[in-house]
């Protein structure tokens, strides 16, 4: 059974740091990536790392958040610094078997898989 599992959401302040994690399991992936979806608004893509260590970012939180992988790349990790309270979503790890690039990895309705969410809330 193919499975996605979020954790290390929480509230804090602004300014603050965390790190979440996705730990996948049932078979891997080459293209792993995290999206964050607000109440009312369309599912945001947040960023994306493949296989080959290649990244892309969101302009919005270019320089504030680090996608990694570790070595046997079941688990996908975000380190998200500088939060502010336009960060306050809900944060979804997808995944995708191919090797999905700029463009196609930042559109949501291209992954089957994705975990229940974690919640991220920043207060000011």
């Amino acid at each position: 059974q193919v499975q996605l599992v979020e954790s290390g959401g929480g509230l804090v302040q602004a300014g603050d740091s965390l790190r979440l994690s996705c730990t996948a399991s049932g078979r891997t992936f080459v293209t792993m990536g995290w999206f964050r979806q607000a109440p009312g608004k369309e599912r945001e893509f947040v960023g994306t790392r493949r296989s080959g260590g290649t990244t892309s970012y969101a302009d919005s939180v270019k320089g504030r958040f680090t996608i990694s992988r570790d070595t046997a790349e079941k688990t996908l990790f975000l380190q998200m610094n500088s939060l502010n309270p336009e960060d306050t979503a809900v944060y979804y790890c997808a995944a995708d078997p191919r090797a999905l690039w700029d463009g196609a990895d930042r559109d949501y309705r291209r992954y089957d898989w994705w975990g229940q969410g974690t919640q991220v809330t920043v207060s000011s």
